[in-house]
């Protein structure tokens, strides 16, 4: 069959999806959504039409499962206008049962007398339709006894409909018992749908005639209708940026840094429970925002106003920041969001918002998110935000309270700065207290201090001290003053 010259790509209306076909559809041509009932066919559809209505075209709607009556009703509940929707209803009435009549859907004989196909062919026609939604080809599967006839007569439909103007996009329930693999060959393009450890997947594994985004993406369902998160490929987003340093506002750490965390960069914070790693990144943020950097938390750990609260007790102007403006604190459930939707999350503040700065606390709850994917997912976001000059702070709870470690998850390759605060035993007039250090382990654009150094948060705010007097952080006794603590190279 001759296609239609591509004069441009056919919007799908779905938020996403169109970025995954990387333009929407080809004019003109066919194609299957897949996927288990309640997997969201019929919503993507219902996008697509609307969408041309949009777009001043005429479109049709061929249902041959679902009365006209359900379709509209279901449509207004998902938020969708309809009104301009032409419907042809091939459902199956009461009658069809009571009356006990065969429900022939096409002929290999004269298939325009046929009632089914003269309705199509007039409604075709009549309405000179630029969009078709067909609704579903399973229903047509079921009421026909030859494998052969049905694609013979499903590749007349798709062509006679694409040679009169029409883009369409057609339904299949596709199972183990019942497969659709003749309906994939004959289309142009698969797009299916399922449903993942956590929420609904699409995927595309067809596309003639161009390119399109691999692998499974998040699909959302809600009463707005559908929406996708396409998955994040951080070598198709590029910025220019100068990497230069930041100041955190605590002289003692930009020496620990020889200057301060570069622009651009991902730094890891890593220690054990209630040490201090939250509170050193908000201080880094908040300094930022005062510059007037664009900057955004996500807090998987705890609520968005215990952190506010506390750090302004500790003198940190979160709440200032946020009122002007320059500070976002985003609270997030990591059982509600997906990997794919929380880098969206992050792509919309990046690209909309000019955020600058960005600190996930923590990546224990982001891996809960992520579930068993965080090494791919965290390489990612990271890789991205460092591709478009971001500055990344990962907060890194480590199980160990005393024991050194750097952190419990292989994202050590990712982070260009190592920081890591611990618990220290130290004897005091016989006494064994327990103080904090901070020190850096991983500088990629400088050298860095190679001592460790006091840590504290006090009612004035985050305190570092000069280098520690220690015999030994990796000792497992307790600790005299006898001489400093140096970093092995």
């Amino acid at each position: 069959m001759p296609y239609p010259v591509n004069t441009g790509r056919v919007s799908t209306g779905v938020e996403g999806l169109d970025e995954v076909l990387e333009g929407g559809l080809v004019p003109g041509r066919t194609y299957l959504i897949s996927g288990l009932p309640g997997s969201g066919k019929t919503t993507i559809g219902w996008h697509y039409l609307v969408e041309g209505l949009k777009r001043g075209e005429r479109v049709v709607y061929i249902s041959f499962a679902e009365p006209e009556a359900e379709l509209r009703a279901n449509a207004e509940r998902s938020g969708f206008d309809a009104a301009g929707v032409d419907v042809l209803d091939l459902s199956p009435s009461a009658d069809v049962f009571a009356n006990a009549e065969a429900y022939d859907i096409f002929s290999p004989r004269e298939v325009e007398s046929e009632p089914t196909t003269a309705r199509i062919l007039e409604t075709v026609r009549r309405v000179k339709p630029r969009r078709v939604f067909v609704d579903s080809m399973t229903h047509l599967r079921h009421l026909t006894t030859d494998a052969y006839q049905f694609r013979r007569q499903v590749l007349a439909l798709l062509r006679f409909l694409a040679e009169n103007g029409a883009s369409v996009v057609v339904t299949s329930e596709s199972t183990r018992e019942a497969p659709d693999d003749d309906l994939r060959f004959i289309t142009d393009g698969v797009i299916e749908l399922g449903f993942g450890k956590r929420n609904r997947e699409i995927a595309v594994t067809k596309f003639r005639g161009s390119g399109f985004r691999g692998g499974m993406h998040a699909l959302s369902l809600d009463r707005h209708g559908a929406k996708v998160f396409p998955r994040l490929i951080p070598e198709t987003h590029r910025r220019a940026f100068e990497p230069h340093p930041l100041s955190s506002g605590i002289a003692e750490f930009d020496a620990l840094l020889h200057g301060g965390i570069e622009r651009g960069t991902v730094s890891l914070i890593s220690g054990p429970t209630g040490v201090g790693k939250t509170t050193l990144g908000i201080q880094l943020v908040v300094e930022a925002a005062r510059r007037g950097d664009s900057c955004v938390i996500y807090t998987f750990d705890e609520r968005a106003e215990t952190l506010i609260r506390r750090s302004e007790a500790v003198r940190i102007p979160v709440r200032a920041m946020i009122a002007a403006g320059k500070l976002r604190v985003v609270e997030l459930e990591a059982l509600r969001f997906g990997p794919d939707e929380f880098a969206n999350i992050v792509r919309r503040d990046v690209e909309e918002r000019d955020t600058r700065i960005v600190m996930i606390d923590s990546v224990s709850g982001y891996r809960i998110s992520v579930s068993d994917d965080l090494s791919e997912r965290i390489h990612a976001l990271g890789r991205y935000l460092q591709n478009v000059g971001v500055t990344v702070l990962l907060i890194d709870e480590l199980k160990d309270l005393l024991n050194f470690r750097v952190t419990d998850v292989g994202i050590r390759y990712l982070a260009d700065n190592v920081i890591f605060l611990r618990y220290i035993e130290r004897v005091s007039d016989g006494a064994v207290e327990i103080r904090r250090g901070i020190g850096v382990l991983k500088k990629r654009l400088s050298d860095f201090e190679k001592t460790v150094r006091e840590f504290a948060i006090t009612a004035s705010g985050v305190r570092i001290g000069p280098p520690l007097q220690l015999k030994s952080i990796f000792s497992n006794i307790p600790l005299t003053d006898d001489e400093p603590l140096v970093l092995p190279s």
